[in-house]
C-alpha cells in the first residue's frame, strides 16, 4: 500500500466498482461526477449488478456501463464462466489505469489483480485479510455515522481527489422515454408522491398508518400517487382497503427510469429509507422520510429539502432486522402519523 496521491492527469480510464443494491449504487454517483469533474480527459466506467444499470444508466460523466448478472450462478457452471471470461475481457481491453472499489466484495480485489491497474483504491476490510490489503495500492477506512455519499468520495479524497461541496450531486437520468411514458399517464397536476412499502419489511410504517395519511393528505384536498415494486403491490392493496380516499395507484407498474420521472413531477415524496426516497432526492423533490433502525446520519435523503421523523427510542438506529430480529420495528410502527402529516403539510406550504 503507497500513500501518494495519484495523478489523474496520467490516467487515460477509470473503473468505478459498486456491487451493491440500488439505493447504495445511486448514492455512488457521485464519485462518477467528482473524478470527471477533476479530470476531464479522464473515460470513467463503472461496474455494477446487472439490475441495478439503469440508476446510473445516462449519466453525464460515465463513458461505459459494465454488469455482472446476480443470477449467472443459476445458468451452471459453464454458461457463468463463459460470462465471466467474456466480462473480463471487455474490461481488460478498457486497459484501466485506476480501479475505485467501493465495497469490500472480493471481486474487488480479483479485479485489481487480474486488469493489472497501476492504481487501485479500496475500503479497508480487516475479515479480508492480508490478500485483500496486498491486492490495492491505496485503502481508505469506512466511518460509521457518516453518510454514505461522502464514505463513497472518501475512496477519492484517499487518492488525493477532494471533492468540491457544489459536486457532491446525486444524478439520476430517466431518460426520453421514461419521461414520454409518465407524461402519458393521467396524472393530477399537482400531486404528492407515496412510496410506502420496501423490500425489507423492517423498514415499513404499517398500512393502517400510511392509510390514515392519505386520507388526512385527501381530505385537505391533495392528490396522492402510490408506488411500489411488483413484489410489493399486496402492501399498497391493504392500504387501499383501509382507506377512504382514492389515490392513483401505480403499484408494480413503473420500471425504475419511469419511477425517477414520476417522482421528478410531485411536489413532494414520503416514504421509508428506501432506494424510491434516495431517487426522490436525486430528482431535487422535497421529502419525508420515516427512519426505524436504520441511521439517518447515514442514508438521509441527500441535499434536498426534507423532515425527518424518527422516535426516541434509545436503541435506535440499531441497524437490525427488527426488535429481536423479528422484522418488525418498533420504532417505526409507531411513528405517530400527526408527526408525518405535519411534516408533510409544512414541506407542501413552503412549495406553494
Amino acid at each position: 500500500m503507497v500513500h501518494d496521491a495519484v495523478p489523474l492527469s496520467e490516467c487515460a480510464r477509470t473503473l468505478v466498482v459498486k456491487l451493491r443494491h440500488h439505493g447504495d449504487v445511486l448514492l455512488a454517483a457521485p464519485v462518477l461526477s467528482v473524478l470527471k469533474a477533476h479530470a476531464p480527459r479522464l473515460e470513467v466506467d463503472a461496474l455494477v449488478y446487472d439490475d441495478t444499470a439503469p440508476m446510473l444508466e445516462g449519466h453525464p460523466a460515465l463513458a461505459e456501463l459494465h454488469t455482472i448478472g446476480r443470477g449467472w450462478r443459476k445458468l451452471g457452471a459453464w454458461q457463468q464462466l463463459r460470462r465471466e471470461r467474456a466480462l473480463l475481457g471487455a474490461l481488460r481491453k478498457r486497459r484501466y489505469d485506476l480501479l475505485v472499489n467501493l465495497t469490500d466484495h472480493p471481486r474487488g480485489a480479483w479485479l485489481a489483480r487480474l486488469l493489472g491497474v497501476r492504481y487501485s483504491v479500496a475500503p479497508i476490510a480487516p475479515r479480508r485479510g492480508a490478500w485483500w490489503r496486498r491486492s490495492f495500492t491505496h485503502l481508505y477506512p469506512l466511518i460509521r455515522n457518516r453518510h454514505q455519499v461522502e464514505v463513497h468520495l472518501d475512496a477519492l479524497r484517499r487518492i488525493g481527489v477532494q471533492p468540491g461541496l457544489n459536486e457532491r450531486k446525486l444524478q439520476f437520468v430517466p431518460g426520453r422515454d421514461a419521461e414520454r411514458r409518465i407524461a402519458g399517464l393521467a396524472l393530477p397536476d399537482s400531486f404528492v408522491h407515496m412510496h410506502p412499502a420496501s423490500r425489507w419489511t423492517f423498514k415499513c410504517w404499517p398500512a393502517e398508518r400510511n392509510a390514515q395519511l392519505v386520507d388526512r393528505l385527501s381530505a385537505e384536498g391533495e392528490r396522492v400517487v402510490l408506488t411500489a415494486a411488483p413484489g410489493e403491490s399486496a402492501f399498497i392493496d391493504e392500504i387501499l382497503s383501509r382507506t377512504a380516499a382514492k389515490p392513483l395507484n401505480l403499484a408494480g407498474q413503473l420500471t425504475l427510469k419511469e419511477l425517477g420521472a414520476l417522482t421528478a413531477r410531485a411536489r413532494l415524496f414520503i416514504g421509508v429509507d428506501s432506494m424510491p426516497m434516495h431517487l426522490a432526492a436525486a430528482m431535487g423533490t422535497p421529502t419525508v422520510a420515516l427512519f426505524g433502525p436504520s441511521s439517518e446520519e447515514e442514508w438521509a435523503p441527500w441535499k434536498v429539502e426534507q423532515r425527518l421523523i424518527t422516535s426516541s427510542h434509545s436503541c435506535r438506529p440499531c441497524r437490525v432486522d427488527g426488535c429481536g430480529g423479528g422484522k418488525v420495528s418498533e420504532c417505526l410502527t409507531l411513528l405517530p402519523v400527526d408527526a408525518v402529516y405535519a411534516a408533510a403539510r409544512e414541506l407542501l406550504a413552503r412549495a406553494a
